[in-house]
């Protein structure tokens, strides 16, 4: 099997774009990708191991990459709700979060439309289980934003 590395770059490009443009960041693409990857790795912290792998078993190649980035074991996090979601996916921000997500309704608002980019990969299945694994607020927001 070749890999053809310009295909994932393309696709990976296009997804940004249209993912910044959602965002209201159009253009910023490294912005929309330290976002990508922090609600990315939020998430991978919340769920178990095994609902990560089929879930990734679903995405594009580009997407794989962020995910797993930096992932070396896990310890699944136990989340209450939508304010430490959001506290976790600002620590994988670092300094920056104070620029990307400026207050908890902008990062709410990120969550959502990364979901909603999503779907386009996820089957509803897969979101579903997803769901089972996270706090109540936030399957809340996934239910009503993204499944439906």
């Amino acid at each position: 099997m070749a890999l053809n590395f310009n295909q994932f770059a393309a696709e990976a490009n296009s997804f940004m774009k249209e993912y910044t443009r959602e965002l209201n960041i159009d253009g910023d693409i490294d912005k929309g990708g330290r976002i990508l990857s922090s609600i990315l790795h939020g998430l991978r912290e919340v769920i178990s191991t095994e609902e990560s792998l089929q879930l990734i078993a679903q995405f594009p190649m580009f997407l794989k990459a962020v995910y797993v980035n930096r992932w070396s074991s896990h310890q699944k996090k136990r989340i209450k709700n939508m304010t430490e979601f959001i506290d976790l996916i600002r620590q994988f921000d670092g300094k920056t979060s104070i620029y990307d997500f400026e207050s908890d309704e902008i990062a709410e608002n990120h969550i959502i439309t990364t979901f909603f980019k999503l779907r386009k990969y996820v089957s509803l299945g897969e979101l579903e289980d997803i769901r089972t694994e996270l706090p109540k607020e936030l399957k809340s927001m996934i239910y009503h934003n993204v499944m439906f």
